[in-house]
């Protein structure tokens, strides 16, 4: 390194004196040479390939350009012989020319500072070192081998207990093959793991490698990504071959997408590359056979744009799906994240988990995770012991809402507020179908001027009449702003958004009109949908008037509902000009009980017993490893 700099500083300096030091001479013209200077002086021309006359004049010398060496001696001749002047001798030297060297100096010192870079600098570092000789190495694969088994267990993630049960066996055969070879079994060579940002993938691979004994090789998808040809099927090699010098071992691919897209979608240089990479992945993956006991696990929250040959038995024989837990599976969650947190002594952790697990319908466990990491920092802002339930339902309504402004609204725009959310309010209390309403608030967080909090039964199938009155529901603040104040707001654009969606559905996609019949169309999931419609310009046409039809019907419903009851949406928005925030006790004294008399999901799951343990039993499977650890131990 040392020696490197030497050279390099010693070239700079000699670069510098030979352009500070160096004459240049001055230049002048034939007619200048012809009068100034040639009755005096010794004219000395340089070599003939120059076409320069090089004049000595004391320490300096001056220079012109000429044609040739035969026309400048004739015209020389010819001036001499005009001016009466004696033949003046003309003295021939050759000296060397910098021209050329000065223009590719700069050439040569831009490759010198090139070589260097690549050599020492920061692409060597992500090549692993020294190139050594080999400018650009780059088809060493970034794949890490997870050696720390201690910080992510089985009994870390919850929530996915099936996607875990899937886990297992692979971990299982991985520690004990001939249990399942003794039967002639064959363990499937890969699984996909695939759902929603959040819901527990990678932490899934983070626990199989945590609790596998066998080596667990885990590689980004986007890595094998480079703007050099070749780089990723080069990298994809060297991951293989690098599991099948340490097999049995675990392969996890996070974000496989990056490579694994469908082919075909385009002809451009990335693409052409992108699917190199993936067809040298399919013949890795199918080039080897069980007996090399190597699993290929990968992570992905877009399944659906995978590559077919990709997703066929014999490569991901299992695709696991982790989707949205439900309300169990969000209470073992949170058990899990509020284990390690210093909760108030009188707050059961049973309890507190099944509360707050009702409170969090649709949510993932990073979200989970994030309420409850919120709910501490809260306690640690406000110099608290230890973490009470108003640290967490602050956190629950900064993470769904958004930070509190401390700037309120002008009077007026408050106003329309209270009464845009008594709207709401009141249309999700007198619909049967509408979900049921827990708080309501006009205080501003993120950017929301208002936080309604609903708890939407947790069902799969949705009839006609509960899509129809959660429409109802959602136009009940934009009922309200007409009934009194007779003009409407910019308040309602996410609910009009959202209630244009669900008609559109309705009509295209459920086959819930009649007029448009018993078909299904997913625009949303085709490439081309804004310019090649399946249907014709009629079919276009009566789809808009249906959905413009469906959309009114559920308005005139909800100003009809808003007008009967216009005494209790009064009543509730002086409240909330009052209070700024009501719960669902506040609500029940305003509106009395709710004429649909429904349970909540949440009170079913909070009135549970308190030595109800939710979860699955405990697999063969998980039975077989502890038996095992039992064994070996």
């Amino acid at each position: 390194m040392v020696l490197n700099l030497a050279f390099g500083a010693a070239g700079m300096a000699t670069a510098f004196l030979f352009f500070r030091f160096r004459g240049t001479g001055v230049q002048i013209s034939w007619k200048d040479f012809v009068h100034r200077y040639l009755s005096r002086g010794v004219v000395r021309f340089t070599d003939s390939s120059t076409s320069c006359v090089h004049i000595c004049d004391m320490q300096s010398y001056l220079w012109f350009n000429i044609g040739s060496v035969d026309s400048f001696e004739h015209k020389l001749e010819v001036v001499q012989q005009e001016m009466g002047l004696d033949s003046i001798p003309v003295l021939y030297t050759s000296e060397s020319d910098w021209t050329v060297f000065l223009g590719v100096l700069p050439t040569l010192l831009l490759g010198c500072i090139l070589l260097f870079v690549v050599r020492r600098g920061p692409m060597a570092g992500a090549f692993g070192g020294g190139l050594k000789g080999i400018p650009f190495r780059m088809s060493k694969s970034k794949a890490r081998i997870i050696e720390d088994r201690n910080s992510v267990r089985f009994k870390d993630v919850a929530g996915c207990e099936e996607a875990k049960l899937e886990v297992l066996e692979f971990v299982n055969f991985l520690k004990n093959p001939s249990q399942y070879q003794d039967l002639g079994a064959r363990i499937p060579k890969g699984a996909l793991l695939s759902g929603p940002p959040g819901t527990g993938k990678t932490l899934l691979a983070k626990a199989t490698a945590g609790e596998a004994s066998v080596p667990f090789i885990t590689v980004n998808g986007s890595e094998f990504q480079e703007v050099f040809v070749g780089v990723g099927p080069a990298r994809i090699r060297d991951v293989f071959a690098t599991a099948r010098k340490i097999a049995p071992c675990i392969v996890f691919i996070d974000e496989i997408d990056a490579v694994g897209r469908k082919r075909g979608q385009g002809n451009f240089g990335s693409q052409g590359e992108q699917e190199n990479t993936l067809n040298q992945l399919l013949v890795e993956m199918d080039g080897f056979n069980s007996s090399t006991n190597i699993v290929v696990l990968a992570g992905t929250n877009r399944a659906d744009i995978l590559d077919p040959a990709l997703m066929r038995p014999g490569r991901f024989d299992r695709h696991i799906r982790l989707g949205f837990p439900d309300v169990e599976s969000r209470a073992s969650i949170f058990k899990v994240h509020l284990n390690p947190l210093k909760l108030d002594p009188l707050l059961n952790l049973q309890s507190l988990s099944r509360k707050l697990a009702a409170l969090t319908p649709g949510f993932t466990g990073a979200e989970i995770s994030n309420i409850c990491n919120e709910a501490a920092l809260r306690a640690a802002r406000h110099l608290n012991q230890w973490i009470s339930t108003d640290d967490f339902e602050q956190a629950f309504q900064r993470v769904i809402g958004g930070l509190e402004k401390t700037q309120g609204l002008q009077l007026s725009e408050k106003t329309m507020v209270a009464y845009h959310e008594a709207g709401y309010a009141v249309a999700s209390w007198f619909l049967e179908h509408a979900d049921p309403l827990l708080k309501v608030s006009i205080v501003p967080r993120g950017k929301d001027l208002s936080y309604v909090q609903y708890l939407p039964k947790e069902q799969y199938l949705l009839t006609q009449e509960q899509l129809f009155d959660r429409m109802c529901m959602m136009l009940g603040g934009r009922a309200a702003e007409q009934v009194f104040f007779s003009q409407i707001t910019t308040g309602a654009q996410d609910d009009l958004r959202e209630i244009t969606r669900s008609a559109y559905e309705q009509v295209v996609q459920f086959g819930m009109n009649k007029a448009i019949g018993l078909v299904s169309f997913d625009l949303h999931q085709q490439e081309n949908a804004v310019t090649e419609k399946p249907y014709s310009e009629y079919k276009a046409q009566l789809i808009d008037q249906e959905v413009r039809s469906l959309v009114e019907a559920a308005f005139q419903r909800t100003f009809q509902l808003i007008t009967d009851k216009k005494k209790m949406v009064e009543k509730v928005a002086k409240r909330l000009l009052e209070k700024e925030m009501l719960s669902r006790a506040d609500l029940v004294e305003l509106l009395g009980p709710p004429p649909f008399q429904q349970k909540y999901s949440y009170e079913e799951f909070v009135e549970q017993p308190e030595d109800y343990e939710e979860g699955i039993s405990l697999p063969d499977v998980e039975k077989s490893l502890d038996k095992n650890k039992g064994d070996e131990e």
